[in-house]
């Protein structure tokens, strides 16, 4: 994701070649790079609302979106202290982390929908794994820790980006929810597989794009 931020702000016209004095970024670039990395965040807020029995269950979406908007935020402040000298060890592993994070969630999506399939169908009462949802927002935030040391490269004022970013995440991530409900209330049976496969294709897309496999 740091590509992306640089290409972002090469494309406003700013040039990022100067590390010696602070980089005024305004709230376009900064709310550009948070839709950015906020996409995958946004996709597996689709998946949980695919989840979601009936109509879209607010208070959970809020939780859902407080999540990855929080982990949006405070994973660019980690990389922001951490700073330059770790760059090289975090992006090696990082695509890594989030592959297998993602997998290992949507492998598990895809096999509890095939056990219901062999069971009676059960009317549950919603609720939320909050310890799925901590792995799923770490996975999809762990390029924002990268970002975050790109912020400490430019000198950026790290409160005002890590403001937006989280915001945006936020008010993403509920979007997301209420669009995967809307799908997911008319094809509950398949909901959760279809989330599923698209956690564990998300998990492949980021670790071959990491390794330069493929370039969308």
């Amino acid at each position: 994701m740091s590509t992306l931020f640089i290409g972002l702000c090469t494309a406003c016209g700013h040039k990022f070649f100067v590390f010696n004095r602070s980089i005024v970024m305004g709230f376009v670039e900064l709310f550009l790079i948070g839709v950015g990395l906020s996409m995958d965040a946004f996709a597996v807020s689709v998946c949980k609302g695919l989840n979601m029995r009936g109509k879209v269950n607010f208070k959970h979406a809020g939780i859902i979106a407080l999540f990855f908007g929080g982990f949006q935020a405070i994973m660019p402040l980690i990389g922001y202290f951490l700073g330059i000298g770790f760059e090289k060890y975090i992006t090696r592993i990082d695509h890594w982390i989030a592959f297998l994070l993602l997998g290992f969630i949507g492998g598990k999506m895809v096999v509890e929908a095939i056990k219901e399939w062999n069971e009676a169908d059960k009317q549950e009462e919603d609720r939320l794994d909050i310890k799925e949802l901590f792995i799923l927002a770490v996975a999809t935030s762990i390029d924002a820790l990268a970002v975050g040391i790109t912020f400490a490269f430019l000198n950026v004022n790290i409160w005002s980006a890590i403001s937006i970013i989280g915001a945006t995440t936020f008010v993403l991530s509920i979007i997301g929810v209420v669009i995967g409900n809307k799908f997911g209330s008319k094809y509950k049976s398949k909901a959760e597989l279809v989330g599923g496969i698209i956690l564990v294709l998300m998990g492949v897309k980021i670790l071959l794009e990491h390794l330069g496999i493929i370039n969308f």
